[in-house]
């Protein structure tokens, strides 16, 4: 099930939002990881698109490639021409991912934002962060190379609110990018820890960097509510339970909600990633700081 894709107006507000957003921050810098083909180039490696031996994958020719790069034997093959892409092209790329399920479309205060809000404001300042400093990004789920500049921004804002781009359930689908890359997934991250984990782990295992921040409303980590309450999924869930005293299963509550927490720290660990959590009471400045210096510290590394 896909949320429901912004109306164009809201869009535009949020985009400005993000940017505004961005703009209380320096344009982070995403360092080379692979320095030896830096230095071999004597060039950063987003600026000699097409070099080197490593295979990383073929894509759909897009309008504005260069002809020459069109794989030929492999167009023969499919219904569309196609690019063959060597591995180091994309190693400076940043991915971004936000959860877009149902679940997210969630407040408890119609003073907050929703989730899915705060989560398409994130994404858009840190892409805008990204961009201006040069850094190429792309969308988990969008089939488009990562590109940089203001046209790169404006097509990934539109895909991302307009589009319902990756809005493929509460995790995105596996994907072959290319090593040293660096992923930065969004969400609630309520569901099955051994999903994420394996997820995860397979995005580590090609030398991925990254990035897990959840984002809860205020009332999924307090349980404020008193008295009889029924409960009602977001997503097609049948089972809808009515608690007579919701306070007093509320400690009871809270400790999940804890190990859940400590479940997705653990996980982001093991792998080499950071964790966070936001809140949507918070502002939203405080979340991504925290995204530009975990960023920072996982190139340096």
């Amino acid at each position: 099930m896909t949320a429901t894709a912004a109306p164009p107006a809201q869009a535009i507000v949020r985009r400005h939002q993000a940017e505004g957003l961005a703009a209380g921050f320096p344009p982070l810098l995403v360092q080379a990881e692979r320095v030896a083909s830096t230095v071999a180039q004597g060039v950063h490696g987003r600026r000699r698109v097409g070099q080197g031996d490593s295979f990383w994958q073929f894509r759909q020719y897009q309008p504005g490639d260069p002809v020459q790069r069109i794989d030929w034997r492999q167009s023969a093959k499919r219904e569309h021409a196609f690019i063959r892409e060597n591995e180091w092209e994309a190693a400076q790329s940043v991915w971004l991912w936000r959860d877009a399920s149902p679940s997210m479309a969630w407040r408890s205060n119609r003073n907050l934002p929703e989730k899915r809000e705060r989560a398409e404001l994130l994404i858009l300042a840190l892409m805008s962060l990204l961009v201006r400093g040069g850094e190429r990004v792309a969308l988990l789920g969008v089939p488009a190379r990562p590109s940089t500049g203001r046209g790169a921004f404006n097509r990934l804002a539109d895909a991302l609110l307009l589009g319902g781009a990756t809005a493929q359930g509460s995790l995105p689908r596996f994907e072959m990018l290319p090593r040293f890359a660096h992923v930065v997934m969004v969400g609630d991250f309520l569901g099955p820890l051994d999903e994420l984990n394996a997820l995860v782990g397979r995005f580590a295992g090609r030398g991925l960097g990254g990035y897990l921040l959840q984002i809860l409303d205020p009332a999924e980590t307090a349980l404020p509510f008193t008295g009889r309450v029924r409960f009602e999924g977001l997503e097609g869930e049948a089972d809808r339970p009515v608690i007579g005293r919701v306070e007093a299963v509320r400690g009871e509550y809270r400790d999940r909600v804890e190990a859940q927490r400590l479940g997705l720290a653990t996980i982001a660990r093991a792998a080499g990633w950071t964790f966070a959590r936001h809140t949507t009471d918070h502002a939203p400045q405080t979340a991504l700081l925290a995204m530009y210096q975990a960023l920072g510290r996982s190139v340096r590394r």
